[in-house]
């Protein structure tokens, strides 16, 4: 550990010496290189926003500072990205003296590191408005959703009241599931309500999982656990990897969703192949998986899809 701080303080000081140096040898900056050599994905886009978060050049440091505030003021979304990013990268060209004719695919390169970068940025803020939004039965849009979470998951069987014992079928812990949500609020039932929505027959294949008589256990307690764990993997920087991957979309509520029902797919899997004893090995398989999810995220090169197999247990 002390030689790793050691490492980065002189490293913190010789920066400049190197980038001087590079600069000299290639003739292009450090996100020039970046953007050349860097795979397109995580490992370019971590790349450039660490380059970028260590300048020491004031005009950079502004316009990082001005991009943060667009993501404050919740304006930095796709209709708005043009006027956002276009003064933003003329900034950067001209301070780093790229002539933009000569490398149009670095402005193209450098322009998509932003939107994924400062998209992350605003999802952060978005996953943090609904997890601090409680659930609350009196508000009919909330209501709503929980009714119809019930309705996708169990089609065949309506609810004889709404507060029943049947809550249980789908792994609430009471007769009224309001109680759970307060860990994640909003966040925690909007994520099960995606996943089986979006996901139907998986969503049904894994709530069947959860109600085997030897390795059940309780899908939306452990649902809204899988909620907590893609909410601290994001805050702390490390479904990145994930987001930054994903070439289809940007970083979005709705590709966070995406990453729940990835996880919850993927618990349930590790879980069955466990064979637990009882749903108190849950605390240990959990750990296990969540280890085993970081040590993939680690991996910039990794890439995360839903391989949907059919089993019988």
């Amino acid at each position: 550990m002390i030689f790793l701080n050691l490492w980065s303080i002189l490293e913190w000081y010789l920066r400049p010496f190197i980038k001087w140096f590079f600069r000299k040898t290639t003739r292009l900056c450090e996100l020039q290189r970046i953007c050349y050599g860097d795979k397109s994905g995580a490992a370019r886009t971590c790349n450039i926003e660490k380059s970028l978060m260590l300048s020491r050049t004031q005009n950079v440091k502004e316009v990082i500072s001005y991009l943060d505030s667009t993501v404050l003021e919740k304006t930095f979304v796709p209709a708005n990205f043009r006027d956002i990013l276009d003064p933003s990268i003329s900034i950067i060209l001209r301070v780093k003296k790229i002539n933009p004719k000569l490398h149009t695919s670095f402005v193209t390169s450098f322009r998509r590191c932003l939107e994924q970068i400062w998209s992350y940025r605003s999802l952060l803020d978005d996953v943090e408005d609904l997890r601090t939004v409680q659930f609350d039965s009196n508000n009919e849009l909330h209501e709503e959703k929980l009714l119809k979470l019930w309705s996708l998951l169990v089609p065949d069987t309506p609810l004889e009241s709404r507060v029943t014992k049947q809550w249980q079928h789908i792994g609430f812990q009471g007769d009224d599931p309001k109680t759970d949500f307060r860990g994640m609020g909003m966040l925690g039932l909007e994520n099960l309500l995606f996943f089986a929505t979006e996901y139907q027959e998986i969503s049904s294949h894994v709530l069947s999982h959860s109600l085997h008589p030897t390795y059940g256990y309780t899908f939306a307690i452990v649902g809204i656990n899988i909620t907590s764990m893609a909410y601290y993997l994001l805050k702390d920087g490390s479904a990145k990897t994930y987001m930054f991957n994903e070439k289809r979309c940007l970083p979005s509520i709705h590709l966070f969703h995406k990453f729940y029902c990835y996880l919850f797919y993927e618990f349930d899997k590790m879980w069955i192949e466990s064979k637990p004893e009882n749903i108190m090995e849950f605390s240990m398989i959990f750990k296990k998986f969540e280890i085993a999810v970081r040590s993939e995220l680690a991996d910039p090169a990794s890439v995360f899809r839903i391989k949907v197999e059919v089993d019988t247990i």
